[in-house]
């Protein structure tokens, strides 16, 4: 995902869902990152990508019924750590103990991070992500690298880079849950 700061000024939580408000950015997608506001701007490969990882876990879902998954859902923790953030993982699996939020940013992380590098995206920013998602309520975080047709899985105690031949495991996040990385690169 293309991230691009909108304005260097530093905002609050009210000050940002006031920004959400306004109608030119009823189309469009932005976070809050640690009070500054950054517009993501996706492709269309980012796109697929994302459509077939949340395809794959959906149906992981309906057979073993233990949450759900969403993509570009917001999510802002509310206590310390997390405060000035308020974030849209590209895809994200969260437990049945979280309820679904019918208006604004869930308040939490999701259990399961995925996010997608874009072709200006650069490692620092993705791995930034990571480690915040993990300091503020995630289990598990997928790095997706289509460029290298990698995927990064991240726990609080682990790293694994993933190759083309190898295979996703959803860990103690989604027991049971395989996926081939080929599977989620779009071939031409």
């Amino acid at each position: 995902m293309v991230s691009k700061p909108v304005e260097r000024q530093l905002y609050t939580v009210d000050e940002f869902e006031t920004f959400l408000k306004l109608p030119e950015n009823d189309d469009r997608l932005f976070e809050l990152i640690d009070g500054e506001i950054v517009e993501k701007m996706t492709t269309a490969e980012h796109g697929v990508i994302a459509a077939l990882l949340a395809t794959f876990i959906n149906m992981f879902l309906f057979t073993h019924p233990i949450g759900w998954v969403a993509v570009e859902s917001r999510h802002r923790p509310t206590y310390a750590k997390g405060k000035g953030n308020d974030r849209l993982p590209d895809v994200s699996f969260s437990s049945k103990e979280h309820p679904i939020t019918k208006r604004g940013a869930a308040l939490y992380i999701p259990e399961l991070c995925i996010e997608i590098q874009s072709p200006d995206d650069n490692a620092k920013h993705l791995a930034d992500k990571a480690t915040f998602y993990l300091a503020n309520g995630a289990k598990m975080v997928w790095l997706v690298y289509p460029s290298k047709q990698l995927v990064e899985t991240l726990t609080l105690d682990n790293r694994e880079l993933l190759g083309i031949e190898d295979t996703i495991d959803g860990g103690d996040v989604l027991p049971g849950f395989k996926l081939a990385v080929k599977q989620i690169f779009p071939t031409v």
